[in-house]
């Protein structure tokens, strides 16, 4: 049967998948956001509600939904301020959380029992500024399911990707990978070419949260993928097979790096050393999630799509990768890295 839902957000990066998705089944959508990003984006195909989770939610009041999807949450108090307006009004909530309200990344296949982080001590979550928010990002990320899980008992879902990546994607966490590995040449490769690595399509993860919404499922579940463990190399070598530059991979251990001061996830990103503290980082237990039903499109389909989203970007967004402002590293310091690890090599016993 047609759902009526609303989407929080809806516009960021998630969000138009599960909007494209939900509408394809015949389903009505509403959008709450602050109109800000892309602004007027489904003009004519659904609702918009123009508000702010933060400060504003007056253009809540009086409506019911069968579904709410909350994306863009990080304060309690949002989920607070739209349950004042919706309680009682939704058959259905469900809250895209994260891997990061786990207390520890440390054990290996952990599944959605493991304890969450807690609050810093003298915080109060609903006195937390959106600007001071990812500070800290986990507990408060832990602390908004339980305010999902207070104002509706029993009809919610928590939903827990680890990093999700394809078209639309800002942060380049991915990305950078096609976008490096299509140049062609040397590649710098982090660790060993069996770390495992988790990523998930942003598609897979809206179309999954939109059959959960159908199929009226409730409860917690980790989304991280794919279906099976995934390596480092594999992963490398997927993205190469959908390139024609001919790139050649090169790796070094995870000590060498560090000495190098090159981090996980910052300047070589998808990888964490998997060992010690981050042993369990990317290897998240999923069973439950596959059990009802997430599933996973091919690596070569998002690492494709990926890359000519990326060629399809403005000039100056494209330039974020060339000057590593966010993730990765400039090619210049990855020759530099690769040249000492070579000489290094050559002077060891």
């Amino acid at each position: 049967m047609p759902l009526n839902i609303l989407i929080l957000g809806g516009t960021g990066f998630t969000g138009p998948e599960q909007v494209e998705y939900a509408t394809s089944r015949g389903h009505k959508v509403t959008l709450f956001n602050r109109n800000r990003t892309r602004p007027d984006f489904f003009r004519g195909r659904v609702d918009q509600l123009i508000g702010d989770l933060n400060s504003d939610v007056s253009a809540l009041k009086g409506k019911s939904f069968d579904v709410v999807i909350d994306n863009p949450t990080t304060l309690p108090a949002w989920v607070r301020n739209v349950a004042g307006e919706l309680k009682g009004r939704v058959g259905h909530y469900i809250f895209i959380s994260t891997e990061s309200v786990y207390a520890s990344n440390a054990e290996p296949f952990a599944d959605e029992t493991a304890a969450m982080l807690p609050l810093p001590e003298g915080m109060d979550p609903y006195a937390v500024a959106p600007a001071d928010a990812r500070r800290t990002y986990g507990p408060l990320k832990a602390h908004s399911e339980k305010e999902v899980a207070k104002h509706y008992p029993d009809i919610h879902t928590i939903i827990r990707p680890g990093l999700i990546v394809g078209p639309l994607d800002q942060s380049d966490r991915f990305t950078y990978w096609p976008y490096r590995i299509d140049k062609g040449g040397e590649v710098l490769a982090p660790g060993t070419p069996d770390d495992p690595v988790q990523i998930i399509d942003s598609r897979d993860l809206a179309e999954w949260t939109i059959r959960m919404a159908e199929k009226k499922v409730f409860g917690t579940y980790n989304a991280p993928g794919p279906e099976r463990p995934l390596g480092m190399l594999e992963m490398l070598a997927g993205i190469k097979a959908v390139t024609t530059a001919g790139a050649q991979f090169t790796f070094v251990p995870e000590p060498f790096l560090t000495a190098q001061g090159i981090r996980g996830w910052s300047h070589m990103p998808v990888w964490m050393p998997p060992t010690g503290r981050t042993a369990g980082f990317t290897r998240r237990d999923n069973k439950r999630a596959v059990a009802a039903g997430l599933t996973f499109r091919p690596l070569a389909v998002t690492a494709k799509e990926t890359l000519d989203w990326h060629k399809s970007r403005p000039a100056e967004q494209r330039a974020v990768l060339d000057e590593a402002r966010s993730v990765g590293v400039t090619a210049a310091r990855e020759a530099e890295i690769l040249a000492l690890w070579r000489a290094s090599a050559k002077g060891a016993p």
